[in-house]
């Protein structure tokens, strides 16, 4: 997603404002914005918001289409999955068979549906890609297979919202690569098994719990994507600045990698708000200076928080002292939903060690006393009153 930052003043070239710019702002806040009901003030909260959302915008949505490797070899990141993926490749393709079903898991951007599109790019096969949610009726599913050819892959995003229905239509077409349909009613009930080519089904979640048992147990490979390291986010930003003609320094690119919160699809994002910027303030070559002005323009910190991160741990620290605090009671604090902190915010903090999640409720660590230049008190107490008894006990 691009975010043009405001400033006060002429531009450089001492216009009001580049066309190109206005033209791009417009762009973005048709997408983001609706103004009949949101403030001025509302919308830049809401897009700075988004800057480090690993949610798909449609901006990114775009702007990915370029960026997306199309080989295993130029896939950076997720070693031991491509090493399994580029062994059954190779051996699937001795066999003349389709490679056998894969479900790839773990939070979102990481490129679940990059690597659905590289296995079908290494297979020599179309690919057909749904979302679990549209896959309502039967006849959607029923349409969906009967495009398949040989060898096809059939890439279903948010697979663990599927209907009861689609999904017990799935289980034959994924298994013995037949489908049932029936026609009549009452007595007049008739039963047709069609017969379907060899494909190979991709799905992707971000709640692989939520996925019932006998789904799962009909996939061959089950995947789960891993953030990645500082190494492999330079690698990934050093390429998108190439795609996108921008020059930056190694220290420049270095970071970028640093603030985007070991997600690629974060990383290309912040590539394209850094080369605005950039181009706004008139660099040819984007160092290090204008790479961290940049960032902390959008309110990205050394860490990769935003101000919501920021806010959390400022709320358990200054109005709960550290913790421990149920979830409940931050969320009405912060103003935003159980789920959304459980799904959105929590997992990077408490990954990156800012905050821990105990029986009785969520504590800030030393770290996030240092992140935020606070007095840390004496952790080992807090630790001792955020344990349960009864599970000390156990």
């Amino acid at each position: 997603m691009t975010i043009i930052p405001s400033y006060q003043g002429k531009s450089p070239d001492n216009s009001p404002s580049r066309p190109d710019k206005v033209a791009q702002a417009k762009d973005e806040k048709s997408v983001l914005d609706d103004p009949q009901t949101v403030s001025v003030t509302e919308s830049k909260a809401r897009k700075r918001s988004l800057v480090l959302s690993a949610q798909e915008t449609p901006a990114d949505n775009r702007s990915d289409n370029a960026l997306r490797p199309q080989t295993l070899s130029e896939y950076v990141g997720q070693s031991r999955i491509k090493a399994m993926m580029q062994m059954s490749i190779v051996a699937a393709k001795g066999r003349n068979e389709s490679l056998d079903h894969v479900l790839f898991y773990g939070p979102p951007g990481l490129g679940k549906t990059t690597l659905a599109k590289v296995i079908a790019n290494e297979m020599g096969a179309n690919i057909h890609m749904a979302s679990g949610p549209s896959l309502e009726r039967p006849r959607d599913i029923i349409g969906l297979v009967h495009q398949l050819e040989k060898h096809d892959v059939l890439f279903i995003d948010e697979i663990h919202r599927l209907s009861r229905v689609a999904e017990e239509l799935l289980y034959p077409a994924i298994e013995d690569f037949v489908i049932d349909l029936t026609s009549g009613k009452g007595q007049a009930t008739r039963t047709m098994r069609l017969p379907l080519p060899r494909f190979t089904l991709v799905g992707a979640t971000t709640k692989a719990g939520m996925i019932s048992n006998a789904l799962r147990d009909r996939f061959g490979f089950v995947c789960r994507l891993e953030f990645y390291n500082q190494e492999e986010l330079c690698a990934i930003v050093a390429r998108t600045t190439k795609i996108l003609n921008v020059k930056a320094e190694e220290k420049a690119v270095q970071v970028i990698a640093s603030r985007a919160r070991g997600t690629p699809r974060i990383a290309n994002r912040l590539v394209r708000l850094v080369r605005d910027y950039g181009q706004y303030q008139g660099k040819d070559v984007i160092d290090e200076g204008t790479a961290i002005a940049a960032l902390e323009s959008y309110q990205v910190d050394t860490s990769g928080l935003d101000s919501t991160d920021r806010r959390f741990l400022e709320i358990l620290i200054d109005n709960y002292n550290g913790g421990p605090v149920g979830v409940e009671t931050i969320a009405a604090t912060l103003g935003e939903d159980r789920d959304t902190l459980e799904d959105v915010y929590e997992p990077f903090l408490i990954q990156n060690g800012f905050i821990h999640r105990t029986p009785r409720g969520r504590m800030a660590t030393a770290k996030a006393y240092q992140h935020l230049k606070r007095k840390a008190p004496n952790m080992q107490l807090n630790l001792d009153l955020a344990v349960d008894p009864l599970e000390e006990k156990w």
